[in-house]
């Protein structure tokens, strides 16, 4: 392998445009946050509205795509040279990869998604109705599934493909595009494309962060008995940072491979510990349920838009959820094409797909079924303090029923925090990547770039903070979300070219 010191010269103009970018989107934030609250919405029902159905198509086209590259003449195909052995493990490739994409925000929402559509069914039903409470359950999954990793799986493919089987000489998406750009890829145009990718990290990590901030903050106000505050979420943040700066500092293989490995296995224990604490009985009949649901509906979840009905639920959760991975997508795909060298095209679609969808699933059938037991139980009204105290506060709540609840509480909040790092790290270390110089295959971005950027992921979501509200974290993922639509579409067509190229 390189030297992870290699010092690697930043592209200048990408770097400086990436930059100003999270400078203009945060200025307004902290000066004018009211008016930035009124302007922020109105930009997400607008391009809700207006592309919401565009989302839903883009899910279920990435989603087919993923599966021909899995199963199609192509799926052999190794992303490196025939003779090359993978870098990493199984486990810790995989540790990595999930690691890097689905950060706390699956901690946040795997306890607590169920409860908003249990409050306000999808299909209209009667609240706390069977049928609604299993379509409440089944839309987790859903949002979490195998159209959610299959945007991640198409960058991935590309971008390892161009890296390793074609030899471009950096991890980037403009490099990715190259058989459609031509000569355009080192001009404007591919520069562009690597300034959507990165704003796109900007805004998908900022929703995460700005998730997730004030569910750890309120675990810590619990366990150390002080007053929840603005100056407690900052501090939370800060702390992040730091984690993560030091180990994209370490680089991948000392840092983000020894915390994502560690994480994993305490994730874990931890899920293990609430299904056998909670109802273990109610959760997995829970579980059954709504994977059979899932599977017997799933391509009419893809495609439904509420086009009668017009409950706006659509709009407000499965093209934010779309967009956030959307917006994530490019990240993760350059991460885990760079883990990927010596995998195949089908080994690596498939353990995102599959994989990850079963990892992401297993937070929500055990958690989330675990406070709906409490609710239909009576031991706790979750549905009722979501809308009285909001969703960290609940989420809290739901931990302190557990047995042992402090050691509970501490275990669930560390996991929490590792998970924001582990991601955020994975995410410093690919933008440093994307603003400098040609790298090469195996070498990676100064360490000093890496660390700036771990740092200054944390700007965005303290202003989001300032802001308040789900929308604002919703709308900068939908926002970044929407140039990379186009950008998807340039890969596939990029990639296709690539392997008949490489087959003829």
């Amino acid at each position: 392998m390189a030297k992870t010191d290699r010092l690697a010269g930043i592209d200048g103009p990408v770097f400086g445009i990436a930059l100003g970018c999270l400078l203009l989107a945060t200025l307004p934030l902290a000066l004018a946050p009211e008016a930035s609250g009124v302007v922020i919405d109105a930009i997400y029902r607008w391009i809700a509205h207006y592309l919401g159905a565009t989302y839903l198509w883009a899910g279920a086209a990435t989603l087919l795509f993923s599966l021909y590259l899995a199963f199609g003449r192509y799926r052999k195909v190794v992303l490196g040279p025939p003779d090359t052995a993978p870098e990493f493990g199984r486990f810790s490739w995989f540790s990595m990869l999930f690691c890097a994409g689905i950060a706390s925000g699956l901690l946040y929402w795997g306890v607590i998604e169920w409860a908003y559509y249990y409050a306000a069914p999808p299909h209209g039903g009667a609240i706390g109705s069977p049928g609604a409470i299993e379509w409440a359950t089944t839309y987790g999954l859903f949002h979490w599934g195998y159209t959610a990793w299959a945007f991640y799986a198409l960058p991935t493919v590309a971008i390892a493909h161009a890296c390793h089987r074609r030899g471009e000489a950096s991890y980037r998406l403009s490099r990715a595009c190259r058989s459609v750009l031509g000569r355009h890829t080192e001009g404007t145009l591919g520069k562009a494309i690597d300034v959507f990718f990165i704003v796109g990290i900007l805004g998908g990590a900022s929703t995460s962060l700005g998730l997730s901030t004030p569910m750890i903050a309120e675990g810590a106000a619990q366990l150390f008995g002080i007053a929840r505050s603005f100056g407690l979420d900052i501090a939370i943040i800060l702390g992040c940072a730091v984690i993560f700066s030091i180990s994209v500092y370490k680089g991948l293989d000392r840092g983000i491979r020894i915390l994502s490995n560690f994480n994993f296995i305490l994730a874990f224990i931890f899920l293990g510990f609430v299904f056998l604490a909670g109802d273990t009985a109610f959760i997995l009949e829970a579980s059954a349920a709504s994977l059979g649901k899932l599977f017997e509906n799933f391509i009419a979840l893809n495609l439904w838009s509420d086009p009668t009905i017009s409950t706006s639920f659509v709009e407000e959760w499965t093209v934010f959820y779309w967009a956030w991975w959307i917006a994530y997508a490019p990240f993760v795909g350059l991460f885990v094409a760079r883990i990927s060298r010596g995998r195949t095209l089908r080994e690596v679609v498939l353990g995102m797909l599959l994989l990850g969808s079963a990892g992401s699933w297993l937070f929500f059938m055990v958690l989330g079924n675990y406070a709906l037991a409490l609710q239909l139980g009576g031991t706790l009204d979750v549905v009722g303090s979501l809308e009285t105290h909001g969703a960290p506060a609940t989420i809290i709540a739901v931990i302190m029923t557990l047995p042992a609840a402090g050691p509970a509480l501490a275990a669930f909040c560390v996991v929490s925090l590792l998970y924001l790092a582990t991601t955020f790290d994975s995410a410093a270390y690919t933008i440093a990547a994307g603003a400098s110089a040609d790298l090469g295959p195996t070498a990676h971005p100064s360490r000093g770039h890496r660390s700036f950027w771990a740092l200054a992921l944390a700007i965005l979501p303290i202003a989001l903070l300032a802001v308040g509200g789900l929308r604002s974290l919703q709308t900068v993922s939908l926002v970044a979300s929407v140039p990379l639509l186009a950008v998807g579409v340039l890969l596939a067509v990029s990639l296709m070219r690539d392997l008949r190229a490489g087959s003829a």
